[in-house]
């Protein structure tokens, strides 16, 4: 039975395998090939359509099973010969994704496309911590920036987010802290709080917390790497303020 090519870009979250959408599990369910990445927690690949091909495309340790033009080919080829190919993604595929590359790719060959959104590790990690990237008196706006650009180097935008009183967000940033700090050095900067959390919302999560002045000891200390975000910025400080809090409330019941 012919079945129409489609292409469905779906994001699986964070990493907590109950921070995917509904609507991202019943589009699961009706997929006949499902495109997957390293960051996609493989127990999300229990709701997916038992009679689907499963592909894993992801990168592991700097090695790629699949350039981006391979997976672009391979998109499409499977999208005519079986139909419903659903591609999923870490976070959200439209933040640093490339999710909307491959529905552009998709289209020019004339295939349906479809996007069904995910919760972003740049907001949901950081929540998951009990840091807030606004907060009233702390921080008015968020930057989410890039670590490393195409060109391997660091975003120009971070020389522009570091002049700010904005939270700063990187995703895939690790590789470039020493130069972060030093950008933020430069701003005078050297007590604003950080906070580095590697594998964010997952059962094997890791969180190191410093200034610009000390995170790369403390990355050092904690062997924190990626996959990591970076968060810099005054709202860090409230992970502490509501521990301090709910210590003085238990203190109080116990009295």
């Amino acid at each position: 039975m012919y079945k129409i090519p489609k292409l469905t870009v779906v994001g699986a979250g964070p990493g907590d395998v109950d921070l995917i959408t509904l609507k991202a599990i019943k589009v699961l369910k009706t997929a006949d090939v499902v495109l997957y990445d390293a960051l996609v927690n493989e127990e999300l690949l229990d709701h997916i359509n038992p009679n689907a091909e499963l592909i894993f495309v992801g990168k592991r340790r700097g090695c790629y099973r699949y350039q981006q033009e391979q997976i672009n080919d391979l998109i499409v080829e499977r999208a005519k010969t079986h139909g419903h190919v659903v591609r999923l993604k870490g976070g959200d595929p439209f933040i640093f994704g490339r999710g909307a590359e491959e529905m552009e790719f998709a289209a020019s060959f004339g295939i349906e496309t479809a996007m069904v959104p995910g919760i972003s590790s740049s907001l949901a990690v950081p929540a998951y911590q009990n840091i807030p990237v606004t907060k009233r008196g702390s921080a008015e706006s968020f930057w989410v920036i890039t670590g490393t650009t195409k060109e391997h180097k660091l975003s120009d935008d971070v020389v522009l987010a570091a002049k700010s009183n904005a939270t700063v967000v990187v995703l895939m940033g690790m590789g470039k802290l020493p130069e972060i700090v030093k950008l933020f050095q430069q701003e005078n900067k050297n007590e604003l709080p950080v906070a580095i959390i590697q594998n964010g919302t997952r059962s094997n999560e890791k969180v190191g917390i410093g200034t610009v002045d000390t995170i790369l000891a403390i990355v050092n200390e904690n062997e924190l790497s990626n996959p990591a975000i970076i968060i810099l910025g005054e709202v860090v400080k409230h992970r502490a303020i509501l521990a301090n809090v709910q210590q003085e409330h238990s203190k109080e019941l116990i009295a």
